[in-house]
């Protein structure tokens, strides 16, 4: 239901003409919505045992470590450091566990650094989409599964952009003769070339710096923090299993005896 919300969120310029739904009223409402479906988001993963005690202190903690890192790229040349610990995270933790920490890094993010506004929500979900789709990749090894999550890296960029894009696209170009403008009422072939146009125009530099980053930062840090990741999710099995082995017979009396000992 969250990601629905949020196709529906990014998307609705295809199907609803602007002004049923006020511009100043839109952004406050999803992110209410949003922040509902979170938490049940993090609720049903724990009723399912994805998410326990210590996963959510790992969430916390990887939601503080990207608001940290945030504010090292952001706004230069589209440099985002922001992405790679999304990718690496929800790979190893899956798709729920990335779908909530993209929200709450951009939130925690936006916090910290005055961000907040009516971008924030869309912003949440494009970090969102990123981090879930990173935990339902293919499964790969070694170096496969380092290249191959460097590449996702790298079109979850451009992705993000694109997203983050529809969100202000009806509202930044006004003028009826120009190519790149949205116009209610076209067919939606039309529409989505006029899109492409504005999305190439406007921010494909802007996300070609964010893709570079990213493939780059996989790159470097991907073995290394994959490792870390995957260390921290084997201790922190909350309930370690249980086994019952016979116990051999000592020789002084007690063979014959089929007892059970508890072994942790």
């Amino acid at each position: 239901m969250a990601a629905f919300l949020g196709l529906v969120a990014f998307f609705w310029p295809f199907v609803v003409a602007p002004g049923k739904l006020g511009a100043a009223y839109a952004p406050p409402l999803i992110f209410g919505v949003l922040l509902v479906l979170v938490l049940c988001v993090v609720i049903s993963e724990i009723a399912e045992g994805g998410i326990n005690s210590k996963a959510l202190a790992m969430l916390g903690v990887l939601s503080a470590v990207n608001a940290a890192l945030r504010p090292l790229g952001a706004g230069t040349a589209g440099i985002e450091t922001v992405f790679f610990v999304l990718v690496l995270a929800g790979r190893v933790y899956g798709p729920g566990f990335g779908f909530t920490l993209g929200c709450t890094s951009l939130f925690a993010s936006a916090l910290i650094t005055g961000g907040v506004g009516p971008w924030m929500p869309y912003q949440m979900f494009g970090c969102a989409f990123v981090g879930m789709l990173a935990g339902l990749l293919p499964r790969a090894t070694g170096r496969r599964e380092v290249l191959m999550l460097a590449v996702y890296g790298s079109l979850s960029g451009y992705l993000f952009g694109f997203l983050l894009n529809l969100s202000f696209w009806p509202f930044s170009v006004d003028h009826p003769n120009s190519s790149i403008a949205y116009l209610p009422g076209l067919p939606f072939t039309e529409q989505w070339q006029r899109y492409l146009a504005f999305d190439v125009a406007t921010s494909l530099g802007w996300d070609t710096g964010r893709a570079v980053t990213n493939f780059v930062c996989v790159m470097l840090a991907g073995p290394a923090v994959l490792t870390t990741f995957r260390r921290a999710a084997r201790k922190a099995r909350f309930r370690a299993p249980v086994r019952f082995a016979a116990r051999k017979p000592d020789g002084e009396g007690s063979a014959g005896i089929d007892s059970t000992t508890r072994t942790p």
